[in-house]
């Protein structure tokens, strides 16, 4: 028996030397990683490995039990390092596109439940009401806890036309809501535009994608041409960042760009290897990405001086906070609204074999001046709430709520950020049966906020603000 489980042991080893391998990290870092593999912790590894193997009371595959050893070791380091297999290795491929099939919202994980960081605009979960804040407690009739983030996301994708019952947990209501929603086709339309009155556009980024860079450029054109601006220069620009979860790293760089002088550092980034040492700049090499030409270069001349307003809230995360807080540090926008969600951390995707990767935290960015956002956010020049009387349209989870979250490295002395007040929230029901009224109320249409409507209070302070700037601009 011992010479098997010894046997065992070496087999562990092996298998990890050969997952550093695969993954093609630096020579340095395969060094350190290398030199110190703990023998004994592995040996234990391999003992509970065998006790499954021969005890468990049904037969378990090799492959499952060492993808549950994988999906285990990286969904314990921090909220966004994870294990993909084939199918979600896909999905990830197959979202950076724009399209994809769904429910529609960007989620993340809590004390074991699915918590919603933002519906994306226009989707059946936004048309259904969901929002910011949301904790999903079971999929169908299925409890959540116990399931790890890809397995609820697969249980959430689906042919389209199919339906499938969320049952939620919300700050406010006294019982858990059902809510069933129909999967479909979900195609995000990155840039939305529209010239609010003559001299004043709005631009709304709902995510980054790979195609964000050009929207951008046919949205912005599309302003300055309209009609009834009367081909004149837009005298104000509100830049509306709110409830977008992010995207691609270039794509930010980009929008950046776009606003800023050329050369001008956009953000930096810090890790353990080289290749997590890097500085973005307002750049064609920095932001293109599959495009032969550089699509900024025929941007309207007033756009990088045009007054600005970058509008943000608390489901504002990631690339999102990337482009907030270059203008922001630059001085090139007014940031406006609430702060945002704090995740200051990059993940890089590392394919392993057949066909699957896994997505790992490599380093922290950082904006133009050195701030860091991890867990605390970027806070704005001018706080304005969602509504008058303060009210917010959702709960907005942020960073510092979610567990192993990073610390900022720069802020270790400072009091944590401000979590989401979970106070007056439903305890989550995570056990089993049958929906309906025995476990929570069948949610009533909710009508989605809609961004840039006649109810849109942020955007009119935005829009207060720019106009002000003209009356203080003229001589």
């Amino acid at each position: 028996m011992r010479s098997k489980l010894q046997k065992l042991g070496f087999i562990g080893v092996g298998m990890v030397a050969g997952i550093l391998a695969s993954l093609n990290f630096s020579a340095n870092a395969g060094k350190e990683a290398m030199g110190g593999l703990p023998v004994e912790e592995l040996r234990s590894f391999a003992d509970v490995y065998n006790a499954i193997k021969q005890g468990y009371v049904e037969p378990v595959d090799d492959k499952k039990l060492i993808t549950h050893a994988i999906s285990g070791m990286l969904s314990n380091l921090d909220p966004h390092s994870a294990y993909l297999d084939a199918d979600a290795f896909k999905d990830l491929q197959v979202n950076t596109q724009g399209e994809f099939g769904g429910l529609g919202i960007e989620v993340g994980m809590e004390d074991g439940f699915v918590k919603v960081v933002a519906p994306i605009e226009d989707t059946p979960a936004w048309r259904a009401g969901v929002k910011a804040g949301d904790l999903i407690v079971k999929l169908d009739e299925t409890p959540v806890r116990g399931m790890t983030l890809n397995d609820a996301v697969k249980r959430m994708r689906g042919k389209p036309k199919t339906p499938i019952t969320l049952t939620i947990a919300r700050k406010g209501e006294s019982k858990p809501l059902v809510i069933t929603i129909v999967r479909d086709k979900i195609k995000v339309q990155s840039v939305k535009s529209k010239l609010i009155e003559p001299g004043f556009g709005y631009l709304r980024v709902t995510q980054f994608q790979e195609e964000t860079i050009a929207d951008l450029v046919k949205h912005l054109d599309k302003l300055y041409q309209d009609k009834e601006n009367k081909g004149a220069e837009l005298r104000g620009l509100v830049l509306d960042l709110r409830n977008d979860p992010g995207g691609l790293l270039h794509a930010a760089v980009g929008v950046s760009a776009a606003f800023l002088p050329p050369k001008t550092l956009v953000t930096s980034t810090d890790g353990r290897t080289e290749d997590a040492k890097r500085k973005y700049i307002a750049a064609p090499e920095d932001y293109l990405r599959g495009y032969k030409q550089d699509v900024l270069k025929d941007l309207p001349a007033g756009v990088r001086s045009v007054p600005l307003v970058v509008l943000v809230n608390g489901g504002s995360a990631s690339a999102s906070e990337i482009v907030a807080g270059a203008l922001q540090d630059h001085k090139r926008a007014v940031v406006m609204g609430t702060q945002t969600f704090g995740k200051g951390s990059v993940q890089t995707v590392l394919p392993l074999s057949n066909n699957t990767a896994i997505k790992l935290t490599t380093a922290r960015y950082y904006t133009p001046s050195g701030r860091s956002i991890q867990a605390k956010g970027i806070v704005p020049d001018v706080v304005v709430e969602e509504s008058a009387n303060g009210d917010s349209q959702a709960l907005h989870m942020r960073e510092a709520d979610l567990e192993r979250h990073l610390e900022n490295d720069k802020d270790k002395g400072a009091p944590p950020a401000k979590a989401a007040d979970k106070s007056k929230a439903p305890a989550p029901n995570g056990k089993g049966g049958k929906g309906g009224k025995e476990e929570g109320d069948e949610a009533a249409p909710v009508k989605p906020f809609e961004f840039a409507s006649r109810n849109d209070y942020q955007l009119k302070q935005a829009m207060n603000l720019l106009k002000a700037w003209q009356i203080i601009r003229k001589p």
